[in-house]
C-alpha cells in the first residue's frame, strides 16, 4: 500500500518544480505583471537587500516606478547565527521575538551588543546605497515593499513597518513566494500582500530558483545606479559572482 505521505511529498516537490523561476529577474518581471494596477507618480518600489534588489528593479523598469531600497538586519542569536532573535530596519525601527529570546537565555548585554552592531552595519549600507539619490520620500504615498522571497516573515513585518514610519500611507508587500502560513500572518503588518507561489509546505529558498546566486553590495550599488540614470526600457545586468547575501525574508 503506497504511503500518503510520500505520495504528499512527490506531489509537493513536482509542484515546487513546475512553479520554480528562472532567477530573481525572472521573478520580478512575473511580479510586474501582478502589480499592473499599482503604475502611478505616487508608487515607489522599495527592495529589501540584497537579494529583494534584482526584483525589485525589474518590477521598478517594468511599471515605470522610482527605486529605493528599505534596509533590513536580522538580529541573530551570537552562538546560533543561523537563527534570529529580531531584526531591525530603518527610521529606527526594531521587532524582537521574545520567545526566540527567552529560549536561548540571551542576556541583556548580548542584546545590546548585537542591537548594536546591526545598528551600526544597517547605517552603512543605507549611506551606501543612497549615493545615487536621496532617500525616496513616502509620506502620503504607497510603498510597494519588494523581496526574493520569505521565509519566517521577520525581514518583511520590519520592512513594512519601517515603510510605514517613513510616512508611506499604503504598504504593499510583493514577494514571488512565501508558506501560505505566513502570508496570512503578514496580512496583518501590510495593506495588501502579492505572493505569486504559497506553497503549504515551508521550504528552502533556493529550492524555488533554478539559479539562486549570492548578491553583493556592489550588485546592489550597479542596479540602483542603472535605475537612477535610466528611466527607460529593461536593461540586462550581469550580477557579480561573490560574495554572499540573499536577502531572504
Amino acid at each position: 500500500m503506497d504511503d500518503p505521505a510520500l505520495s504528499r511529498d512527490h506531489t509537493d516537490h513536482r509542484a515546487c518544480l513546475r512553479s520554480q523561476f528562472l532567477d530573481r529577474q525572472d521573478a520580478g518581471r512575473r511580479l510586474a505583471d501582478r502589480l499592473q494596477a499599482f503604475r502611478g507618480p505616487d508608487v515607489v518600489v522599495l527592495g529589501v537587500p540584497r537579494g529583494g534588489i534584482p526584483v525589485a528593479h525589474e518590477v521598478a523598469v517594468r511599471l515605470r516606478l522610482a527605486l529605493d531600497t528599505i534596509v533590513v538586519n536580522k538580529l541573530r542569536v551570537p552562538y546560533r547565527p543561523e537563527l534570529s532573535f529580531g531584526a531591525i530596519g530603518e527610521d529606527d525601527t526594531r521587532i524582537i521575538d521574545e520567545v526566540v529570546v527567552r529560549s536561548t537565555f540571551l542576556t541583556p548585554q548580548e542584546l545590546t551588543d548585537t542591537e548594536s552592531h546591526e545598528r551600526d552595519s544597517l547605517h552603512r549600507r543605507s549611506e551606501r546605497f543612497r549615493r545615487h539619490g536621496p532617500q525616496a520620500k513616502l509620506r502620503g504615498r504607497t510603498a510597494l515593499v519588494v523581496d526574493d522571497g520569505v521565509t519566517t516573515g521577520m525581514t518583511a513585518r520590519t520592512a513594512c513597518r519601517a515603510a510605514y514610519r517613513r510616512g508611506a500611507v499604503r504598504v504593499v508587500l510583493a514577494v514571488p513566494v512565501a508558506p501560505h502560513r505566513i502570508v496570512r500572518t503578514l496580512a496583518y503588518h501590510a495593506d495588501k500582500i502579492v505572493c505569486l507561489e504559497t506553497p503549504a509546505n515551508p521550504r528552502p529558498l533556493d529550492e524555488c530558483y533554478l539559479s539562486f546566486d549570492p548578491i553583493t553590495d556592489t550588485d546592489v550599488d550597479r542596479l540602483l545606479g542603472t535605475h537612477a540614470t535610466a528611466r527607460g526600457g529593461p536593461r540586462r545586468i550581469r550580477l557579480a559572482e561573490s560574495g554572499n547575501g540573499s536577502g531572504q525574508a
